[in-house]
């Protein structure tokens, strides 16, 4: 029986993370025509083919979308492998934030990716409300963090950006009330600054009618037709309207969100957890459609 290829099985992952026989190429140094090579000795050894062609790219037949989370699991394992043999065990301790609201399903990457390729390393993790995270650094409270601000310091790390926009319920149209209905976080932070501003730059009476200390709060209000918000694009779904300036809404600004370190003297440890956070919030999402 024929063997898969982990060559052949990393070619078809840069195809189908891009959509493209060109990008893909690009993306691991390959021409064009060795790429397609590669993806024919792919579909010879199964039998079948992994891609539906058209004037757009490519993307995942039945039997890729069957290939693709088993292609990922082998190259990371043989990734991993290789750098357990190839380079001296990390060991030691690390303390790190990661956001309650950005934090359940990354964690479980981040913390299981890391402990599989780390095991010596004992982790220290804190999922909680990010705006306390650059102080508990401060105080060599956290070795490091991942949190949201809006103009990062030197040092911090931007690893994902977030447009916000002023939301209201589909269901019911708040704008016709006087002073209008808001639901604002419940802490000194500066998205609740910049709604404020925001509300004061576009002459608007408002009064707070809700309070919350998390995304998930802010956004249950909004849905719930209680009040108008502002909310990070990755967090307005299809039951909201967004608020623009037609509608008397000032731009707010966009949510930057860095990692931080602290004043940990391991480097390599510190190095290796920020690989995996990129990893987790740079990844793309898997090619099924």
């Amino acid at each position: 029986m024929p063997n898969l290829d982990s060559e052949l099985l990393r070619t078809f992952l840069a195809v189908a993370e891009t959509g493209s026989i060109t990008e893909g190429g690009t993306l691991i140094g390959r021409s064009q025509s060795a790429i397609s090579l590669q993806i024919a000795r792919l579909e010879q050894t199964i039998g079948q083919s992994v891609f539906h062609r058209n004037g757009r790219g490519v993307v995942l037949t039945d039997a890729g979308k069957q290939l693709y989370p088993v292609a990922r699991d082998v190259t990371a394992r043989l990734d991993a492998t290789l750098r357990d043999l190839a380079t001296t065990p990390l060991s030691g301790s690390l303390r790190l934030g990661i956001p309650d609201d950005h934090g359940r399903a990354k964690l479980t990457q981040i913390v299981g990716n890391f402990a599989r390729s780390h095991p010596q390393v004992q982790l220290d993790v804190t999922c909680s409300l990010s705006p306390d995270f650059p102080g508990m650094l401060a105080k060599g409270r956290l070795d490091l963090a991942v949190y949201e601000v809006q103009n990062p310091a030197p040092g911090e790390e931007i690893i994902y950006e977030d447009s916000t926009h002023w939301v209201m319920s589909k269901h019911r149209n708040l704008l016709d009330l006087e002073p209008l209905p808001v639901a604002l976080f419940d802490r000194a932070c500066w998205w609740r600054e910049a709604a404020i501003a925001a509300l004061t730059a576009a002459g608007k009476a408002y009064r707070m009618v809700y309070s919350s200390q998390s995304v998930a709060g802010v956004k249950a209000a909004v849905e719930a037709g209680v009040a108008v918000g502002v909310l990070g694009k990755s967090s307005i779904d299809r039951s909201m309207t967004i608020l623009r300036e037609k509608e008397g809404f000032v731009p707010t600004p966009s949510s930057k969100l860095v990692i931080g370190a602290g004043a940990h003297q391991d480097a390599d440890l510190i190095n290796s957890m920020k690989e995996e956070i990129r990893a987790a919030f740079q990844g793309r999402s898997t090619p099924f459609t």
